[in-house]
């Protein structure tokens, strides 16, 4: 086989340069997974009662990006979504992110938007460097927050201590000095109307787009003549694992169906102290799907198994560092996303990197 390009996995990465390779450059494109459908983890499909789940968790997507969330919309109509989350602390559900409302919940309290900064001072602890995630919640909302919301779900969801992440985990959860109880304030926020994976299915409709699934790109590239690879999979086993396994961490995916239309109050409950799992998603609630029935997942964090989410340790970050320098030496290959690049992505900030690896590596 003769391609100018091959790109290998068909995540949402995958798809954004292929697409572009097809329609702007006009040229053809090999997209290569390994996988038996098209969408990588945004993938989304109808279970056998009829109810649209998200087979590798919940997907919102949420952006500033205006370019981007335009971009996406060539594929999708979207419906306006804005995602609410609730935890579950000391028997009672309270909003997440931290805001106004989840302090006065958590403590009974009847504070005002300008007496919720002296609060959270007040418990705050001072340190001296934020080296760690720790670190961080502690500097931010003290001790008795950390203890509450923090710390157990962060030892749930990683396996380890908040002291030893990288202040990048806590950093991610925003806390607000008001009454916004949305989980994400992006301007652009909504779900595919029909689902992710039609989203993605309309990214590849151009003939010069061939999709091979099922298949491991090792077992072939040998015999297909290219050009310029993009490669969004694991860097490691693209170099045979000539430093080491990278360490990702893996998600064990429960799914419920019950015979009553409603299971929770709110599309996500997070469950920082109390089960194994740590959140219960119901998608119905985010799908706007009308059905008798109603689907839950139960996420349970684990080490083996898909990898989800690269390590943010020091040690791990050290290690990538030794394949980074593997990959400045590639001229044939491009890596691109969550797992070539050993970094957590949102949805749109891989879109926004596909997209400007496109324009600066091969429409440059």
């Amino acid at each position: 086989m003769n391609y100018r390009y091959v790109v290998v996995g068909a995540g949402l990465a995958g798809l954004t340069v292929a697409e572009r390779i097809a329609n702007v450059l006009g040229e053809k494109v090999l997209v290569i997974e390994k996988r038996s459908h098209i969408g990588g983890n945004v993938y989304d499909s109808h279970n056998e009662d009829g109810i649209l789940i998200h087979n590798y968790g919940p997907h919102i997507f949420h952006t500033n990006d205006r370019e981007v969330y335009r971009y996406l919309g060539q594929f999708t109509p979207w419906n306006d979504f804005w995602h609410r989350v609730l935890t579950y602390v000391d028997g009672n559900l309270i909003p997440m992110p931290i805001t106004v409302e989840t302090i006065n919940a958590l403590y009974n309290l009847n504070l005002s938007c300008d007496q919720i900064e002296d609060f959270l001072k007040q418990q705050a602890v001072p340190v001296e460097a934020i080296k760690t995630s720790k670190d961080v919640a502690l500097s931010k909302v003290g001790e008795d927050i950390y203890r509450k919301i923090f710390e157990t779900y962060t030892k749930k969801q990683w396996g380890l201590d908040p002291a030893e992440l990288d202040t990048s985990v806590i950093s991610r959860i925003p806390i607000r000095l008001n009454r916004d109880t949305r989980y994400f304030n992006d301007k652009y926020q909504g779900m595919p109307k029909y689902g992710y994976t039609k989203m993605c299915e309309n990214m590849i409709t151009n003939k010069n787009i061939k999709v091979l699934l099922n298949t491991d790109y090792k077992e072939v590239i040998s015999d297909i003549t290219y050009e310029k690879m993009i490669y969004t999979g694991p860097t490691d086993y693209f170099y045979d694992y000539k430093h080491g396994q990278l360490a990702y961490r893996s998600i064990d995916f429960v799914f419920e169906t019950y015979d009553h239309e409603e299971y929770q109050s709110a599309p996500v409950v997070n469950y920082p102290n109390d089960y194994d799992y740590t959140r219960i998603t119901e998608f119905k609630k985010m799908t706007a799907q009308e059905h008798k029935k109603t689907t839950i997942l139960k996420e349970y964090p684990c080490s083996d198994g898909e990898p989800y989410y690269p390590f943010p340790t020091k040690e791990y970050k050290a290690q990538f560092s030794l394949y980074e320098s593997e990959m400045e030496k590639e001229d044939k290959v491009l890596f691109l996303g969550r797992l070539a690049e050993y970094r957590y992505y949102n949805m749109d900030a891989v879109v926004r990197r596909a997209l400007d690896i496109f324009k600066g590596g091969l429409n440059g």
